[in-house]
């Protein structure tokens, strides 16, 4: 186990889910933060095709954990009494309704003690900057995405480098490696490489209670959709060597990984809006969720391989 200095209350663990000394369980519960106050009954439904920024109502998912993002991008709040763990950031202009969410559900943006993210681009990390310098947060973040988020814009490692901007930049990303856990009094979250959408794509596994005792493992899985700009090969070994393999890794990571509720970046991925809050209509606990969402993945890096084949490439 590997104290790192300066974090109150933290400790990187292996993945098999080690606690600090002295830190509770995962498994049991939190009494004072997991309920928060009620969202609202009735939701307002998100347009058919919602832009990044279309803000909606918090909802609650399991648990000490809750949805905060907005209609189209995902940000995730999981609470616990020694503070409270922020996963994306959405962008830098949605990044208020995110704050406006948390202090709807009865928290205080201030005990957000850590941010973390799925992948280094915009839509999920523009606003992080913003939300680090308004909570006192500090971010963590896999390499290479900590590079990223420092610099604000990846690289040409990145499959959609040429095509998506820059963000605002993060300072001082504290690292985590592939499979090493972040505890912060009860809560327990273990980073998981999962590069492919982009380089330092990685998806996190906790075990969220409720006051009943009742828990559920619970996945923020990154996407796996392979998205690129015009340059971009994911067959061009030589241009991105290993690119392609670590990527079919990262879909046999997520489909291996405990999971009985399945979230995503954007909710659209997972049907989530139609699993949680107040007007769901489908069961939230899918033991075969991240199963099903690595064989899509799966499904449409083949298909984007034999689209390469079938077109030149063009000049890098």
């Amino acid at each position: 186990m590997r104290l790192l200095t300066g974090w109150s209350a933290v400790c990187i663990a292996s993945s098999l889910l080690i606690a600090c000394t002295n830190t509770p369980q995962a498994d049991k519960p939190v009494d004072k933060t997991i309920v928060g106050n009620a969202a609202p009954a009735a939701i307002a439904p998100c347009p058919k095709k919602p832009n990044w920024d279309d803000p909606t109502a918090p909802r609650h998912i399991q648990g000490n954990t809750w949805y905060v993002g907005t209609c189209s991008i995902s940000a995730i709040l999981i609470t616990s009494d020694a503070g409270h763990i922020l996963i994306d950031g959405v962008t830098d202009t949605a990044a208020s309704n995110i704050l406006a969410n948390i202090r709807a559900l009865g928290f205080d943006p201030k005990q957000v003690r850590y941010i973390l993210n799925s992948h280094e681009h915009i839509d999920h990390a523009g606003g992080i900057a913003r939300l680090a310098r308004d909570t006192g947060a500090r971010v963590v973040a896999r390499e290479p995405a900590a590079t990223a988020l420092e610099r604000g814009k990846g690289d040409r490692g990145d499959p959609q480098f040429l095509s998506v901007p820059g963000f605002p930049p993060v300072a001082n990303v504290q690292r985590i490696g592939d499979g090493e856990t972040l505890s912060l009094g009860g809560l327990q979250l273990t980073a998981h490489a999962t590069p492919g959408h982009t380089p330092g794509g990685t998806s996190w596994s906790w075990r969220s209670c409720d006051a009943a005792g009742e828990c559920r493992a619970v996945v923020y899985a990154d996407s796996l959709t392979p998205f690129s700009d015009k340059v971009y090969r994911y067959s061009d070994d030589a241009a991105h060597p290993g690119a392609l393999a670590a990527f079919r890794r990262s879909i046999d990571t997520v489909a291996a990984l405990p999971c009985e509720i399945l979230l995503t970046p954007h909710p659209g991925a997972s049907a989530m809006f139609e699993r949680i809050g107040p007007q769901a209509s489908k069961a939230l606990v899918d033991t075969g969720g991240c199963r099903a969402y690595a064989a899509e993945g799966a499904t449409k890096l083949d298909t984007r391989l034999k689209e390469e084949q079938a077109q030149p490439s063009q000049a890098h």
